[in-house]
């Protein structure tokens, strides 16, 4: 099943892609009170999927949990750029909701950066109320998977030690729409993850080259915080990325870029400058 947000008299619902359709299956707030419930719902209006107004497929509160080098091919980029080695455990940092965009929507360059860059992920979405997770139990709490671009505005990012601002520049996490976890299977089995910038490929990479998976990953939260139904785990990105690239390639106004999951889905984004 596919699902997707959508905004109806100005509040967030959640839809049931089917062809070229939207069935509503009410606000995100109750879907996600009750997602078995929800996922099982008939729907009440079917509105055209080109007409609707899209909107990410979680909550205004969901919380996005960003893991960073997470991909061995991308651990040697990241020890170049930033001074930081393969991480023992997963290394966690956060994105704002406000932060989401959809398909089709622009991702605006910062005035004082030298362009936006690219890191397609592959995006787990929570289902139920998670605290201590265990590795046998943590794929039972996911409700779904999403393809993510974490684009990043990498001088605000690596100034600091901290990764906050750079992470969370105006309009830039582009996210598709939801597919549920019957019908993506085990990612550690392997998923192919591929980044377009302007019909080029610029990253290739599989789920299998994760360096913590996705239990770990959730058991490694939730010893500490409880995850909640719509948060978001975005579980990194391959190598690849624009800053790692001699010389580095950054997205400009006028450029385009899709990121991609195998079998999940994919999402473009155009860039445009700040005005």
């Amino acid at each position: 099943m596919r699902l997707t947000g959508l905004v109806l008299d100005g509040v967030r619902h959640i839809g049931r892609i089917e062809g070229d359709v939207v069935v509503d299956l009410g606000t995100a707030d109750a879907f996600y009170a009750d997602t078995a419930a929800g996922l099982e719902g008939p729907g009440t209006d079917r509105i055209s999927l080109a007409e609707a107004v899209l909107a990410p497929p979680v909550p205004v509160t969901a919380r996005i949990f960003c893991v960073g080098i997470n991909y061995r091919s991308h651990a040697g980029e990241a020890k170049d750029l930033a001074g930081l080695n393969e991480p023992a455990y997963p290394m966690i940092f956060g994105r704002w909701q406000q932060s989401l965009i959809v398909e089709g929507e622009s991702a605006p360059v910062p005035p004082h950066e030298k362009g936006l860059d690219w890191e397609v992920e592959l995006a787990v979405v929570i289902g139920s109320v998670v605290w201590r997770a265990s590795r046998e139990t943590a794929l039972d709490q996911v409700l779904g998977y999403a393809a993510f671009n974490d684009l990043s505005a990498r001088a605000k990012q690596l100034a600091t030690p901290q990764f906050t601002l750079g992470k969370n520049a105006d309009r830039s996490g582009p996210i598709s729409p939801l597919v549920t976890r019957d019908e993506v299977g085990d990612p550690a089995l392997g998923l192919q993850v591929r980044t377009f910038v302007n019909g080029e490929l610029m990253q290739d990479g599989n789920t299998r080259d994760l360096i913590h998976d996705i239990p770990a990953i959730i058991s490694y939260i939730t010893d500490t915080v409880t995850l909640l139904p719509g948060d978001v785990v975005a579980t990194g990105t391959p190598g690849g990325v624009g800053a790692g690239r001699t010389p580095p390639i950054f997205l400009q106004p006028g450029d385009e870029v899709v990121v991609e999951v195998e079998k999940v889905g994919s999402v473009r984004t155009p860039i445009v400058g700040r005005d």
